[in-house]
């Protein structure tokens, strides 16, 4: 169905660190600020927005306590947000390709373009047709990452991940996980058959079923996020396709051993946005608040949060990143990346359903 789509979303990213997984289970996090703040802002965010590094500059600076609450999948945030009474929430966090949804709601307010870092956005991940609408802009991409191939250098060939028919092949038979979220290993196995992620239809169901059917019996497990990590880490597996930087980059000091790379076929790309409640009473804050996270410094913190990295959306972040911290998330490859890479597959009710149903069909091999 279409409403499990999107609000599956979260998983390609949620969870990727111990430490991920303790923030996301608390439902409320209250991010230390002074006791006397002259002012409070509520936002409904995912668990990267927790770490106090990245909010606690601003309350400083803005003499502010941010209340942040964590949720999972814009399903889980449009029923707070009806549960809630207008006015209580101030910013929201929400997928990229979930943005229309939130503002056919009339739940995000119009933001000044030109208050905004538009320019200094990668243009591939701005989002226009996304975070915009009728020429008006709701909201702005903040973070974007990637569903590829993550894996151990020093068990594997580096060069052999450039290539998913090798990485396919008899020889790393038994040493793969699979992620188990369909949409972006859907979405890979397409790109594996040479098809573009928006193109796929109905017609492609035979290919796309075999393709699946070839992933499976070469994969030793298909799981989770943290079981696919724990996999990869313990050296359980030697690849994770459906990882990327999400997986391995938060790991990079403690296990450099552990990479990821875009094969010459492409990848699956994902994005998150930011905007401004509608009814919030206090928008000013609220935009102040959006302002600073886009900026260089606060997309340089949300870009390495303890909950997990990923590509912070403002391409000036890199003057405030160490080079190792660079290197982790390929930043200086960016260019390159977002040329191979695709959006996830938006796909109608229908083709929708026999996607999971591939899903499904595969898992039971």
């Amino acid at each position: 169905m279409m409403q499990s789509l999107r609000d599956g979303a979260h998983l390609r990213r949620f969870f990727s660190s111990v430490a991920g997984s303790a923030i996301v289970a608390a439902s409320f996090v209250s991010v230390p600020a002074s006791a006397f703040a002259t002012e409070e802002l509520n936002a409904l965010v995912w668990c990267d927005h927790t770490d106090p590094a990245l909010v606690e500059p601003f309350e400083k600076a803005n003499d502010v306590k941010v209340n942040l609450k964590v949720y999972e999948g814009t399903g889980a945030a449009l029923s707070i947000l009806d549960q809630s009474r207008p006015g209580d929430w101030d910013v929201l966090v929400i997928d990229g390709v979930d943005v229309h949804r939130a503002i056919d709601l009339d739940l995000l307010a119009e933001m000044p373009a030109g208050a905004l870092p538009t320019a200094d956005i990668f243009p591939e991940v701005r989002m226009e047709a996304n975070n915009t609408k009728d020429g008006k802009t709701y909201a702005v991409t903040e973070k974007f990452g990637y569903n590829t191939v993550s894996y151990d250098k020093s068990k594997v060939d580096p060069k052999d991940m450039q290539d998913l028919s090798v990485v396919f092949s008899d020889k790393y038979k038994g040493r793969i996980a699979l992620y188990d979220y369909y949409l972006p290993m859907i979405g890979l196995a397409g790109l594996g058959l040479g098809k573009k992620t928006a193109e796929l239809s109905e017609a492609d169901m035979p290919a796309l079923k075999e393709k699946l059917a070839e992933m499976r019996s070469m994969s030793k497990q298909v799981s989770d996020v943290v079981s696919s990590q724990t996999a990869l880490a313990t050296g359980e597996v030697d690849i994770l396709v459906g990882g990327g930087e999400w997986i391995t980059a938060v790991l990079s000091a403690d296990k450099p051993n552990l990479d990821w790379t875009i094969p010459e076929q492409g990848a699956v790309r994902w994005a998150q946005s930011i905007g401004v409640m509608k009814d919030s009473t206090k928008q000013d804050l609220a935009l102040k608040f959006v302002q600073y996270i886009v900026s260089p410094e606060g997309q340089a913190r949300l870009a390495t949060s303890s909950c997990y990295w990923a590509m912070p959306a403002n391409s000036k972040a890199g003057e405030h990143l160490t080079d190792p911290q660079k290197a982790a998330l390929r930043f200086n490859e960016q260019a390159e990346y977002l040329k191979k890479t695709q959006l996830y597959p938006i796909p109608s009710t229908e083709l929708d359903q026999q996607f999971q149903d591939a899903w499904t069909e595969m898992l039971q091999q």
